[in-house]
């Protein structure tokens, strides 16, 4: 099948591609110009050089496909470089529907996340609004919800890297959430699940929450990360409302860690089963577990 990737260079996109190009599939990819080298399996994969915003390189990379996967997201905006939740979460499933429409792409797998909703974050209510949009529109599509996604982030950023970066390196007690509990999943098995998906008529239309196969507290997901390195970690209870006025003083600070949204979403949990998951796939889900998670070592 021909299909085309827009967020096809970053940590789960890669992934995608890998996925995409081992099972015979032909390989489209928008990339921003100066990001060529990004791209997995460059002398697989066609290229189309231009931005999320650039209705022309969306019709271009769309021409002549089959389907098109949308996995384009932030974890934080930046509003002054026009870097924001609505232009890169919203109006780019918006512009990819309409170049699918007008290039006859039938098929379309979008990428969201669980526990998206309209009257929440930000972060939330633009990745529900995309989804609403995307399946009334005509097009044949699936959702596809990941909880946090750990996997060797091959030179970028991922959940299990920063924290072990922020907390299980410095020399200093690690802090726990309270409360926060999320259901890990590998981003080897999610790129597994979108391709399963694309090839599955009965995914169509369908919303599939894709979760790891434990509900883990944020100090055990911390203690997992130190056990990965070969280090004991003290982890000391850190209650949300605490972090939550920091955030309110400093989260405008790129350096802070964390903004008071992402504290938000922290607060209300981010877990699901691997029923699903495992049925795309067929096979177990990969566990949050130290062997996992060598990469970090």
């Amino acid at each position: 099948m021909r299909v085309a990737i827009i967020g096809g260079t970053g940590f789960v996109g890669s992934y995608i591609v890998d996925a995409l190009l081992a099972q015979g599939h032909e390989v489209s990819v928008l990339v921003r110009a100066g990001s060529e080298g990004k791209v997995r399996g460059s002398d697989q994969v066609r290229t189309v050089t231009g931005d999320l915003d650039s209705k022309a390189a969306l019709n271009e990379l769309l021409g002549g496909q089959e389907a098109a996967i949308y996995n384009v997201g932030l974890l934080r905006e930046f509003p002054r470089k026009g870097i924001t939740f609505e232009a890169t979460q919203y109006q780019g499933v918006v512009d990819t529907v309409a170049a699918a429409k007008a290039q006859k792409v039938p098929r379309l797998l979008l990428m969201s996340a669980i526990g998206v909703k309209e009257d929440g974050t930000k972060y939330q209510s633009t990745k529900r609004r995309a989804e609403k949009h995307a399946l009334a529109s005509g097009l044949d599509v699936t959702v596809l919800r990941p909880s946090v996604i750990f996997g060797d982030p091959r030179g970028t950023m991922e959940f299990a890297t920063q924290l072990h970066r922020d907390m299980v390196g410095p020399p200093l007690p690690a802090v726990e959430f309270t409360g926060v509990r999320m259901s890990p999943v590998a981003v080897t098995d999610v790129a597994g699940a979108f391709v399963a998906a694309l090839g599955d008529p009965a995914t169509i239309g369908a919303t599939i929450e894709l979760a790891g196969p434990e509900v883990l507290e944020w100090g055990e997901m911390v203690r997992r990360i130190a056990a990965a390195v070969g280090r004991k970690k003290t982890v000391l209870p850190m209650p949300l409302g605490l972090m939550r006025l920091g955030a309110t003083l400093f989260d405008w600070l790129p350096f802070y860690p964390v903004t008071r949204d992402q504290l938000t979403m922290l607060a209300e949990g981010n877990t699901g089963t691997p029923d699903a998951l495992q049925g795309l796939i067929g096979r177990a889900a990969r566990p949050f577990t130290a062997e996992s998670l060598s990469y970090l070592s």
